[in-house]
């Protein structure tokens, strides 16, 4: 049975971006001592600032900057996992976006799929902190990435995620694994049983969710 869960809000903070309840239902990593199963996919610090997730992902389709690293670090009051690269970005400055959001206290760093083995054992010797790979096919050279040094794996495979997520865990049943879990909580649930330890959501824009309040100020 299960317990209930008392909850205090503030007078002002009520309305916030909450991930799917089903996401609970994941195993969670447990991550410096604390365990994190819902991972919010945004670098939107007025989301960032109001949600219920467990931590936030935040990779974005630029070349990452230090000062975008330092305005989601200081809005988060939950542990952030920033991107540093991997693809357009080359190597020895995805060491030193790496080294930087670890100083300013992210608790893991995220590396796009194109990037090398060895960049990712050179991150891995310099940082003290988790290097979550990315993953996007069944053909991702997975054992490799592991010797080199991966921490957490983060699977994006679209419709192909659970799939990819299986295969990883027929072969490695222990390694910790985020994975995007898609519209649905069907969706979700599939990807939980085929072995993802934690969700990434990905959540409305600000601009859908002031359209709906607007929506019901109009009304």
């Amino acid at each position: 049975m299960a317990k209930y869960v008392p909850e205090a809000k503030g007078i002002l903070r009520k309305h916030v971006v909450e991930v799917p309840q089903v996401i609970r239902k994941a195993s969670g990593i447990s991550v410096f001592g604390k365990r994190l199963k819902s991972f919010l996919f945004t670098t939107d610090v007025a989301i960032i600032k109001n949600t219920n997730a467990d931590a936030v992902i935040a990779v974005y389709p630029f070349t990452p900057q230090p000062i975008i690293t330092e305005a989601i670090m200081l809005s988060a009051d939950i542990p952030v996992f920033c991107g540093v690269g991997g693809g357009i970005t080359p190597g020895r400055r995805i060491v030193n976006l790496a080294h930087d959001a670890e100083f300013k206290g992210a608790m893991g760093v995220v590396l796009n799929r194109p990037v090398s083995n060895k960049v990712i054992t050179y991150i891995r010797n310099t940082i003290d902190i988790p290097v979550v790979v990315s993953v996007v096919s069944e053909d991702d050279d997975i054992e490799g990435r592991i010797k080199a040094g991966t921490t957490i794996f983060n699977v994006s495979g679209a419709d192909r995620t659970a799939s990819i997520v299986r295969k990883i865990r027929s072969k490695f049943q222990d390694f910790p694994i985020i994975a995007t879990g898609g519209p649905s909580d069907d969706d979700i649930l599939e990807t939980i049983d085929a072995g993802a330890n934690a969700i990434t959501y990905t959540p409305p824009t600000t601009g859908e969710i002031l359209s709906k309040i607007m929506n019901n100020y109009r009304h």
